[in-house]
């Protein structure tokens, strides 16, 4: 049966790649940071299991050492220029757009196979191996056709990776941090605060302060995976499922579109807000959000009346 360990097995092998991709790269002053970042991660995602809460403790510190010294980057040049570009876009047409296509739509026919083919791969973890082998899929098919040198992939998705640094892993650092606040006990300390606001008996303003909440703490840490579990903690759980009886399967998914609308707004989303940002060379680093902001805050507010009328 294929496991989690398979995913993790190929992300690990692909930042080991990267890893010595980048030390080789004697044109870029940082390559061995870059190639300490990611051969950390690399090792944290193929011998994790074995390194104990101890030793992945040092791991996470040693990559935020790495990241916050500056030691992380792109080598100068090595751009395809724009004509070169342009003639490739031209000669293949719609095939890139397919090939990129290619990764969800094997991410969601894998999933529904894997759950009616029981045996093949882990359940529960069905979508997490789907979207890995949509990824070898989509490859394979673009190696196929474009017929690059054997390590022209590998190197642009290094050079890619060293370009984005260290907001390439920020969702999983943001997600466990979701962990650790739910530990904590962080979203009953926040749940006993709203109760002494909230109105009792008053849903709408029960659900308005879980659709702010995560939206707030979306922004505080970056992620709508991080606010979950503690606003689910805080209000969710107690007072619109439970207290109001509210349908468990509207209040998590439009929550978290109500999260997401925080995602919009922060710059703690560096890999959805500062990334594109640099990538497209703005002025303004935080023009992305200020695009974004006209869009978020009504989505909002629509999330917040979608739970209010769906829920109950």
């Amino acid at each position: 049966m294929i496991t989690l360990g398979f995913v993790y097995v190929l992300a690990g092998l692909t930042f080991a790649l990267f890893a010595v991709l980048g030390a080789m790269d004697r044109s870029n002053p940082k390559r061995f940071g870059n190639a300490a970042f990611w051969g950390l991660l690399a090792l944290s995602m193929l011998a994790g299991d074995y390194l104990g809460d101890f030793g992945n403790g040092l791991l996470v510190l040693a990559l935020v050492a790495i990241a916050g010294t500056g030691q992380i980057g792109r080598a100068p040049g090595g751009e395809v220029p724009a004509e070169v570009q342009a003639e490739r876009a031209a000669k293949h047409g719609p095939f890139l757009l397919l090939v990129a296509l290619i990764i969800p739509a094997v991410a969601i026919l894998g999933t529904f196979f894997f759950k009616w083919v029981p045996g093949i791969a882990d359940p529960k973890q069905a979508t997490l191996i789907a979207l890995a082998i949509g990824i070898l899929v989509a490859l394979s098919i673009g190696i196929l056709h474009l017929k690059p040198t054997l390590l022209l992939p590998a190197q642009q998705g290094r050079r890619l990776l060293d370009t984005v640094g260290w907001a390439a892993i920020l969702p999983q650092m943001l997600a466990c941090l979701g962990a650790i606040f739910a530990l904590a006990g962080v979203g009953e300390v926040i749940g006993q605060l709203i109760n002494s606001v909230i109105p009792a008996g008053n849903i709408f303003a029960a659900v308005a302060a879980f659709g702010f909440g995560m939206a707030f703490f979306t922004i505080l840490t970056g992620n709508a995976f991080a606010a979950f579990p503690v606003m689910l903690a805080a209000v969710g759980m107690p007072l619109l499922i439970k207290q109001y009886g509210g349908d468990p399967a509207v209040v998590a998914a439009i929550g978290m579109l109500a999260g997401f609308c925080g995602t919009l707004m922060t710059p703690m989303a560096a890999n959805f807000n500062l990334v594109p940002a640099a990538l497209l060379e703005l002025k303004n680093p935080y023009g992305v959000i200020k695009a974004q902001i006209g869009t978020a805050v009504p989505l909002l507010a629509v999330n917040i009346v979608f739970i209010w009328l769906f829920a109950f």
